[in-house]
C-alpha cells in the first residue's frame, strides 16, 4: 500500500470506516449544506451507469441538492430526463443549459458586454449550474454522468475534506484506479499516454522550475472530473469552455489557493465510457489538443514561458521520448497484472497525440489570448441577481 505524501495531501483508503465517513458528512452538513453538480448529455440517458449513479445519490441523504445540468437538442429529450430522475429521493433540478429560457438570459447578459452565447459544451455548462449551486450551498462536488462502478461513497469522500471542519480543505480532487479488472484493460490513456509525458518533456525543455507543471504532477490523476470546493472558490474560477476544463479548474486553484488547502482523495477503482481515439475535432486526440491550449495559455501566465514553433517542435520530440518510455512501464505493469495490453495500438495512439501537439500548438500561437468563461463575480457585478434569475427559469422548466 503506497503511503506517500507529497506537496499534495493525499487521502489514501486503506483503513476508511464508510460509516463512520457517511455520519460524519451527514452531521457536518446541517452547517455546511453541499450540492452535487453532474453534467450530462441525452445520449447517457440510455446507459447502464446513469441507473447505478440514480441509485447511489438517493442513498447520500446528506445532500441540499443535485443540479444536473443537460445538453438536450428538444423539449423531448429534456422531458425524457427529467422522467427519469423523478423518482430521485433526493431535491434536484434539470437544468436545460441550451434550452429557450437559459439562451434568452445569455442573449440578455451578452448585450451587457458578458458573452457566454459563443460558448457550448461541457465548461459552459458547469459554469451555469455552479451559479445555482452556489447560492445555497457551503461546498459544490462535481462528476461525471458516466461513472459504471458508480456508488454513495463517490460523493460522500469527494465532500468529507470540505466539510469536516477538523480538515477544512478549500478543494478537494478525486483520483482513483483506471483498471477495468474484469475485462482486464488498462484506461487512463490521456492521462498515462499525453499529460504525464508532456509534463515531463515541459520540465526537460525548460530546464528551470515549472511551478504550475510541479503543481499538476503532485496529484495522481489531475484530469479527473471528481472534485468538490467551496462555493466562494466555486464563484471565483475562470473556466474554459472546451476539453480543457479540468486543467483550468486546476490553474485556478494554483492561483487562488494555498497548497496546504489542497488535498486528493482515493476514490477507489473507477471505469467509465471510452471515447475513440478520433481526430483534430473529436476524441482523445481533440481532447489533447485542448488539454495542451489550455497547459500553455497557463505556462504563459504563470511561469512566463516563451512559445514559439521551434519550443513546439522540441517538446513533441521530447514528448515521444517520454511516452514510449512509460509505454514501456505500462506493458511491464500490466504484465505483471496479468492485463491485456496492445502495445501497438498505445504506440499509434502517442504518435497520434504527437501530431495534435504541433496541430493545436499553432493553432494556440494564431490566438494566444484565447478566450475563458467569465467568473461569476464578474457576471455578479454586471447583473446583481442573475444567479437568482437563472434559478427562476431552471424552475419554472422542473414544474412543467
Amino acid at each position: 500500500m503506497d503511503l506517500r505524501q507529497d506537496r499534495i495531501t493525499t487521502l489514501h483508503e486503506f483503513n476508511v470506516n464508510k460509516k463512520i465517513l457517511f455520519k460524519t458528512v451527514s452531521d457536518c452538513c446541517v452547517e455546511r449544506p453541499v450540492s452535487i453538480v453532474m453534467p450530462m448529455l441525452y445520449r447517457e440517458i440510455t446507459s447502464d451507469a446513469l441507473v447505478e449513479i440514480k441509485k447511489g445519490l438517493s442513498k447520500c441523504t446528506y445532500l441540499n441538492e443535485i443540479i444536473i445540468p443537460l445538453a438536450a437538442q428538444n423539449d423531448k429529450e429534456f422531458n425524457h430526463v427529467k422522467k427519469f430522475f423523478s423518482d430521485l429521493k433526493i431535491p434536484h433540478l434539470i437544468m436545460w443549459c441550451n434550452g429557450p429560457k437559459i439562451d434568452q438570459l445569455l442573449y440578455d447578459l451578452q448585450r451587457e458586454g458578458i458573452d457566454l452565447v459563443k460558448y457550448r459544451g461541457k465548461g459552459r455548462d458547469v459554469w451555469l449550474a455552479l451559479g445555482i449551486a452556489t447560492l445555497h450551498s457551503y461546498a459544490v462536488a462535481l462528476h461525471d454522468a458516466d461513472i459504471l462502478l458508480y456508488n454513495e461513497t463517490i460523493p460522500t469522500k469527494l465532500v468529507y475534506p470540505i466539510v469536516e471542519p477538523e480538515l477544512d480543505f478549500k478543494f478537494n480532487k478525486g483520483y482513483y484506479a483506471r483498471v477495468n479488472t474484469e475485462e482486464g484493460i488498462m484506461f487512463g490513456r490521456v492521462v498515462r499516454l499525453f499529460l504525464y509525458p508532456l509534463l515531463e518533456a515541459l520540465v526537460e525543455k525548460q530546464q528551470k522550475h515549472l511551478y504550475f507543471v510541479e503543481f499538476l504532477q503532485s496529484f495522481r490523476y489531475p484530469l479527473s472530473g471528481e472534485f468538490a470546493l467551496t462555493s466562494d472558490l466555486a464563484r471565483d474560477v475562470d473556466i474554459p469552455g472546451n476539453w480543457g476544463l479540468e486543467i483550468g479548474i486546476m490553474a485556478e486553484m494554483f492561483r487562488n489557493v494555498i497548497s496546504k488547502r489542497i488535498c486528493q482523495t482515493d476514490l477507489g477503482f473507477y471505469d467509465h465510457k471510452h471515447q475513440n481515439v478520433g481526430n483534430e475535432d473529436q476524441g482523445l486526440v481533440k481532447m489533447t489538443g485542448d488539454i495542451l491550449e489550455t497547459l500553455l495559455r497557463v505556462l504563459i501566465e504563470v511561469d512566463q514561458v516563451e512559445i514559439s514553433s521551434e519550443y513546439l517542435l522540441a517538446i513533441r520530440v521530447l514528448y515521444q521520448r517520454f511516452a514510449q518510455d512509460c509505454i514501456r512501464k505500462y506493458h511491464a505493469d500490466a504484465h505483471f497484472n496479468n492485463l491485456n495490453y496492445d502495445r501497438h495500438l498505445e504506440e499509434q495512439m502517442v504518435e497520434d497525440f504527437s501530431k495534435q501537439i504541433t496541430i493545436s500548438g499553432e493553432h494556440y500561437l494564431k490566438n494566444p489570448v484565447g478566450t475563458r468563461i467569465p467568473d461569476w463575480l464578474r457576471t455578479i457585478s454586471a447583473r446583481k441577481k442573475i444567479r437568482e434569475q437563472l434559478l427562476d427559469l431552471v424552475m419554472i422548466d422542473n414544474e412543467k
